[in-house]
């Protein structure tokens, strides 16, 4: 840093001197010139000036040329990309002078492999242009640092790394002796974004019997409507696939402002004759660049969805041939219990399964009842390539009769009668006064969408943050799977929330988690140990309990023999921000905080997360270590390569966590109480006095000691996986091919695993669903089909069976808090990663935000610029507030993820919102196998939820001194 600073002011000083002499000669002069042409007259007579004829060939006056040059100068260069969960993924080229970095640059090398599409060069945003700011930032966190005062009062002191580690080690043996490993806690989001960083601390915590946390529900953006209809967490298309498109809709998916790198493919589709549809609150900065714009009510985008499937339905536009073969909507449902119609419940149907209760039924074009193809009775589990669902008869869609079953004559309907009874409900009267769009504007979109070629739907997190996102999610899917806009080139509904897919699934697995691991719903782990379970009503809390009862979710600390269950003891956090982050903010501070008795910190700046932890280890930057990054909106895989060496005596994440493992086998071996602890859920012993010797142990080949750096995890990752050493191929992807010193870079990664959805195709970009919609290959569903009747137990007795309109809960008064609280992703931050960042602040008000509708200003009496207190029964917190025509009235909008040191009194953007928790999201089902939607992180669990409330807006006296602090 102070060589930067050298370079700067000697800079100055040569400008400052330059600037004087020349102001010396013509001082005199100007003084007593009484006009332009006295002035210019008088200059060329100066002593020492030369009239030049050529100013570009000859020209004496450079010197100051040189300002630019050593501005522009570098000694080297290296490749890397951002650890930040935006799903750009990146690829940046990093300058560094002097032994710093000094500035980065989009690199624009990516090979075209779709030449029907866009260049796909450059890619960045204005974030990751000055990223090369954190690397020598103020708030760098450059030395281990233990809290000496409060959480959170910012009292620190710098300590060793050896006495940080040993501090850390003693804490994480003592909870492993007292059999309370799964007290230790770790979370860390995306490992997309940075799979070795993810893994460092993963690893160990599966070693040490600890647990690991889902982060991509916990921030509610998980649909939970994927995975209930269409058995698979998320899989979408690549970007550059928006361009073959002949009609978009852009639902609550901001893309102008949270998909900057690949916005161009949406923009340039126009050129393409793609029509775009955005379906926005607000008019957003996405909305205006659609060629049309519909701005239903905050929380009715399911009645929207539900309300121009019905125009398809009623004008005939479904494609009868999809739903038939691919979907479930001619599976024979009983009226008397609402459950699904079994094989093993019809005398003489012809099936010979060993689960012929897990087969179900349908009617032929003569009425005669078959077994449907593809259930999962009928094949080796959720996923079996060798089962099909290719049909070798007509089946009907419209049903509704009596059969005969084993215990009697039975009325039966299928499941397209019960929707498109469902769908009566949303006549365009009820949805015009359900969500304020015109009845014949939401069902001309409807037409036009059915009646494109190649329907697309970009589904954004808007629709997640609310409590019946669920059905949000399955009534915006069911528009793609009526039409048939699903499983080509340019259809699809995308879901791009976060870096939640990484291309390099199974040598990141098996990095992550060498032995047997645990984890955690994080939503969950938070609502219950905050105690919120004792707040809740009746119906949530019972339902909560028979979910963990049950075994559907787990819990960890586990339950113990006698009935009692510890409290979390240890928390890991690295790579996110937990507590800037968290619903419930005011809960996790007074609740479950207190009940850690250690939270480390591992990070290169001084957030939240950080502030509130007990120790903070100081992690290298980006630009200042090995990994890897991908994400599913393209299909490279970018590098992470030191373009510098860590500053002050930070650490990589990878060399912190396999330190801290050779400190905790240093010290179990040093005492004398240490001995191997038997896991109660998994057959193996947790063992410190090897744990540094199993975190560095390639656990594949069983070479000891391979794994000790970055580098070296990053070509472990790479070589295990298909996608970049597919199995049939000698085409491998290594590091050396990526790291940015070969004229191929970006690579393209060769073959896609079995968690992809569709094979890769030269040329094409990845679209996904194939393998099921064009090769047959059952959908992992209980029915093997896009489902859409869920005839779980929960899901009949919330009649939530079939997607429906629900109006959102809220816990807050709407005649004491007038308006809804909404807090999207913005523009100016990825996540809290750039919140505290000054040329982005400076770019905005400098300062927390809430963004009203000029009518709701007018009746608070509330000025452009004035500071504001916002507050309902949770908490309060004080922003500035700005005019902000384009937004709905009745909507308090701050785009999230505000640090708490940037508000009067710590509070934070999420004190306002409460934990809720939607029992059906905890659910296994089948209920007793799991085979379709059952806990594995981020997968499948309840998400968090942000929406669902509702605040009051005041203006705040300034003069008097009061307000200045938020509740907490």
């Amino acid at each position: 840093m102070s060589d930067q600073r050298e370079t700067h002011d000697s800079t100055d000083d040569g400008l400052d001197l330059a600037r004087r002499d020349f102001l010396k000669g013509i001082g005199a002069t100007a003084t007593v010139a009484g006009s332009a042409s006295v002035l210019g007259d008088d200059l060329l007579g100066m002593d020492g000036l030369e009239v030049v004829d050529d100013p570009i060939g000859s020209y004496p006056y450079r010197d100051w040329e040189d300002l630019y040059r050593e501005e522009w100068d570098w000694d080297s260069t290296a490749r890397s990309t951002h650890s930040v969960n935006c799903t750009g993924s990146c690829s940046w080229e990093v300058f560094v002078r002097n032994g710093q970095v000094w500035r980065e640059s989009q690199a624009g090398d990516y090979p075209q492999f779709d030449e029907d599409s866009p260049d796909p060069n450059p890619r960045g945003c204005q974030k990751g242009a000055c990223y090369s700011d954190y690397v020598n930032a103020d708030h760098r966190v450059l030395h281990p640092l233990r809290r000496t005062g409060e959480r959170g009062e910012g009292m620190w002191e710098r300590i060793s790394w050896d006495e940080a580690l040993t501090e850390i080690a003693e804490e994480v043996i003592d909870a492993v002796q007292d059999e309370e490993y799964d007290a230790i806690s770790a979370f860390t989001p995306i490992p997309a974004m940075s799979p070795v960083s993810y893994c460092s601390g993963s690893r160990l915590t599966s070693l040490l019997g600890g647990v690991g946390h889902s982060f991509y529900d916990w921030y509610s953006d998980l649909p939970p409507g994927q995975p209930i209809t269409w058995g698979t967490q998320t899989d979408n298309a690549e970007s550059a696939d928006w361009y073959h498109a002949d009609y978009i809709i852009a639902w609550g998916s901001n893309i102008n402002v949270t998909r900057i790198p690949d916005a161009k493919y949406f923009l340039e589709a126009a050129y393409n004759g793609t029509k775009r549809v955005g379906v926005f609150t607000d008019y957003s900065q996405t909305a205006i660049h659609c060629d049309e714009w519909i701005g239903p009510d905050p929380g009715s985008d399911t009645a929207l969805a539900l309300g121009m499937a019905r125009t398809i339905v009623d004008a005939g536009l479904y494609d009868e041939a999809h739903l038939k073969e691919q979907t479930d909507m001619p599976l024979l449902v009983r009226e008397d219990t609402g459950k699904f119609l079994r094989a093993s419940e019809v005398p003489g149907v012809d099936v010979d399964v060993e689960r012929a209760d897990h087969v179900f039924v349908m009617a032929d074009a003569e009425g005669e009842l078959r077994v449907a193809p593809g259930s999962l009775g009928a094949r080796d589990g959720q996923h079996d390539e060798t089962a099909s669902i290719e049909l070798d008869f007509d089946p009907q869609l419209a049903v509704d009769r009596t059969v005969s079953t084993a215990d009697g004559s039975v009325a039966v309907r299928s499941v397209w009668n019960r929707l498109r009874e469902e769908l009566s409900t949303y006549t365009p009267e009820f949805v015009t006064e359900e969500t304020g769009v015109g009845r014949e504007t939401h069902q001309e979109i409807a037409r036009e969408f059915a009646e494109a070629d190649r329907g697309k739907i970009i589904h954004g997190k808007g629709v997640n943050d609310w409590y019946h996102n669920d059905l949000g999610n399955r009534a915006i899917q069911l528009l793609v799977t009526l039409t048939g806009h699903i499983g080509r080139q340019g259809t699809g509904l995308d879901h791009y929330v976060g870096q939640e897919k990484i291309w390099t699934y199974e040598g990141w697995s098996k990095l992550n988690s060498p032995v047997p691991s645990r984890s955690v719903p994080t939503t969950l782990w938070t609502y219950y140990h905050c105690d919120v379970l004792d707040n809740a009503d009746a119906e949530t809390t019972r339902r909560v309990q028979e979910a963990i009862d049950n075994d559907w979710m787990p819990l960890y600390p586990s339950e113990r023999e006698d009935g009692s269950r510890p409290d979390p003891r240890i928390m890991f956090i690295w790579r996110g921000n937990y507590f800037n982050q968290a619903k419930g903010n005011v809960a996790v501070e007074e609740q479950l905080w207190p009940k850690l008795d250690l939270v480390v910190d591992v990070n290169f700046r001084m957030d939240s997360s950080a502030m509130y932890s007990d120790i903070v280890l100081p992690s290298a930057s980006h630009y200042e270590k090995y990994d890897l990054s991908m994400t599913d909106m393209h299909s490279y895989v970018h590098p992470f390569t030191p373009a510098v060496e860590p500053l002050g005596e930070s650490k990589t994440d990878w060399q912190i966590f396999r330190e801290l493992a050779a400190k905790i086998q240093e010290l179990a071996r040093e005492r004398d109480d240490v001995v191997p602890v038997q896991d109660r859920q998994f057959d193996r012993e947790i063992d410190l006095e090897s744990v540094h010797e199993d975190f560095v142990r390639d656990w594949e080949s069983d070479e000891e000691g391979r794994l000790a750096d970055d580098r070296e995890a990053c070509e472990f990752i790479l070589e295990n996986s298909t996608e970049t050493n597919p199995p049939d191929s000698d085409a491998q992807i290594t590091f050396d091919d990526i790291d940015g010193t070969d004229e191929d870079n970006p690579e393209r990664v060769r073959a896609v695993g079995d968690h992809w959805t569709s094979d890769l195709e030269e040329g094409e970009p990845y679209t996904p669903w194939k393998r099921y919609v064009q090769e047959k290959n059952p959908w992992p569903t209980f029915t093997g089909r896009q489902q859409y009747y869920i005839d779980h137990d929960w899901f009949l007795e919330l009649d939530e069976e079939l997607p429906t309109h629900k109006r959102a809960p809220t816990l807050q008064d709407r005649a004491e808090y007038p308006l809804n609280y909404n807090t999207p992703h913005g523009r100016w931050s990825i996540h809290s990663t750039w919140r505290d960042n000054e040329k982005m602040l400076r770019l905005q008000r400098g300062e927390p935000v809430v963004h009203l509708n000029p009518d709701d200003m007018d009746a608070r009496d509330i000025e452009d610029g004035d500071t504001v207190r916002i507050y309902n029964d949770l908490g309060s917190v004080e922003v500035q507030a700005k005019q902000y025509p384009s937004g709905e009235p009745g909507t308090a909008r701050m785009y999230f993820a505000w640090e708490r040191f940037q508000f009067p009194g710590r509070g934070n953007f999420n004190s306002l919102v409460p934990l809720y928790m939607k029992p059906t999201q905890l659910v296994q089902y089948p209920e007793d196998t799991g085979e379709h939607l059952y806990f594995r992180p981020n997968y499948w669990g309840p998400t968090g939820v942000n929406s669902d409330v509702r605040v009051e807006v005041e203006p705040v006296d300034e003069s008097d001194g009061s307000g200045g602090g938020g509740d907490e």
